[in-house]
């Protein structure tokens, strides 16, 4: 597969991703206000993250390998599944992706009466943060732990369930759930990161709040991903 298609299908990947995650967080996981019943919270918004990885991955994983994150890039390099040259055109794609999506959902959003976004307030425009930007109040080394730990996991799980000896046609599932089971943990944290991009895609749309915060999100997921990548890398002997 040639990298012109394999950076469309990573750029159309993260452009899914954060449209159907953030998407979610930003149009439907408060609708109506505190207490509607048709507000899908948290736990909605968790799934909407892990749908739109185990669907984008189905779509486009036979092209690109369907990383649609930096961390996950670095994480597959890391553990001898992806190569070195491809990084930083992969990288490109995705962020753009991101920031396309974070345009596109921009507009959305902006289309209803009163619309307004507080470049202060904790997880503004689904944006990710720490201490006064943390959905719960969390620290910033609380945040930076839960991204690189949360991150490494994810990047485990990706090796594992990609890996040829694994089941095969089902890594996009468990890939999802993975990611599902992150936000879970991480919404009240740091509205959860581990991806670069996604984090990138809404901060630039969510004022300077979330733009002066965003260095941890690359940062931290990057580090989890290359920690993740190395320990599955370890553990299965080079067998990919």
């Amino acid at each position: 597969m040639g990298l012109g298609k394999k950076l469309g299908a990573e750029f159309l990947g993260t452009l899914w991703l954060v449209l159907g995650g953030c998407g979610s967080a930003v149009l439907a996981a408060n609708f109506g206000g505190d207490g509607n019943p048709l507000g899908i919270g948290f736990v909605g918004v968790a799934l909407a993250f892990g749908l739109t990885v185990l669907t984008g991955a189905y779509a486009f994983g036979h092209i690109s390998g369907g990383h649609f994150n930096p961390a996950v890039s670095f994480g597959l390099w890391a553990g001898g599944r992806f190569p070195a040259k491809e990084l930083v055109p992969y990288i490109i794609a995705q962020t753009v992706g991101a920031i396309v999506a974070g345009f596109i959902l921009y507009h959305i959003a902006s289309g209803k009466p009163g619309f307004a976004i507080d470049p202060d307030a904790a997880g503004g425009f689904a944006s990710n943060g720490y201490g006064a930007r943390s959905p719960g109040g969390y620290s910033l080394g609380a945040a930076f732990l839960c991204e690189v730990v949360l991150t490494a996991f994810f990047l485990i799980v990706i090796n594992g369930a990609t890996s040829k000896r694994a089941p095969a046609g089902f890594a996009p599932i468990a890939i999802g759930l993975a990611l599902t089971l992150i936000h879970l943990i991480s919404i009240p944290v740091t509205n959860t990161s581990v991806n670069p991009a996604r984090s990138t895609g809404v901060a630039l749309f969510a004022g300077s709040g979330a733009t002066s915060q965003l260095w941890l999100f690359w940062v931290a997921p990057i580090i989890g991903g290359l920690i993740g990548g190395w320990i599955y890398k370890a553990l299965d002997d080079n067998k990919n």
